[in-house]
């Protein structure tokens, strides 16, 4: 399964969400760390639905890059 996964830089650490998974976020002093940390976010929580035998969500976001100017 592949998910966007939204990274902003905040004032003090970097910040991390799953459009599509709204119950996993994730929070890192670097990208690679919040990078680790919401993989690990994403990975804890599928396992848990497919431990309560729930299906995983769909993807549905689409991530682009639009250059201006």
């Amino acid at each position: 399964m592949r998910y966007a996964v939204i990274i902003e830089k905040g004032r003090f650490h970097y910040g991390a969400y799953v459009p599509d998974i709204p119950e996993c976020s994730a929070v890192g002093k670097t990208v690679e760390e919040v990078k680790k940390s919401i993989y690990a976010s994403i990975s804890n929580h599928l396992s848990s639905l497919q431990a309560e035998g729930n299906e995983f969500p769909n993807a549905k976001t689409l991530c682009e890059y639009v250059e201006v100017g």
